[in-house]
């Protein structure tokens, strides 16, 4: 019998303030209602799912490294880390573990300064735009990826 997949879920700064946090771009739920969501959508698919979030790049990176061996996929929103962090660029190439990367808000219909991505070349696909929904589809999407 095959082993469950497991999937690391990993979000970025600032996404410990959500539901207070900008409700109007961001939306009311919490951080700890979408992992809930993510956690019963987990189970539906058959997999497991660790969920860690930081503020931090460097604890980003290294959660991205430890990865390695234990997770055959990554659902991240690296936050505005997306469009900074070359470092969390190069975690993902390195690993070689496929990663969605995922966005509550569109971030192409924001700030021009959100429009790029350094995350996007890296990673296999990019659900963006659709709230909690972006998580829940790059959940899936991943998981249907994986063939599982």
């Amino acid at each position: 019998m095959a082993s469950k997949l497991s999937i690391l879920v990993l979000h970025g700064p600032n996404l410990n303030l959500l539901g207070t946090r900008e409700p109007d771009v961001y939306g009311k739920l919490t951080l700890d209602d979408i992992n809930q969501m993510l956690k019963v959508d987990a189970t539906a698919f058959g997999v497991e799912v660790l969920i860690e979030q930081s503020n931090h790049e460097g604890a980003l990176v290294d959660l991205i490294q430890q990865a390695i061996g234990r997770f055959q996929g990554i659902v991240i929103n690296p936050g505005a880390l997306t469009h900074t962090s070359v470092a969390i660029r190069d975690a993902i190439a390195a690993v070689s573990i496929p990663t969605v990367e995922v966005h509550l808000s569109n971030i192409y219909a924001r700030e021009i300064f959100r429009h790029h991505s350094f995350i996007a070349p890296v990673a296999v696909g990019q659900i963006s735009g659709f709230g909690v929904d972006s998580y829940r589809l790059g959940l899936r999407a991943l998981v249907y990826f994986l063939g599982a």
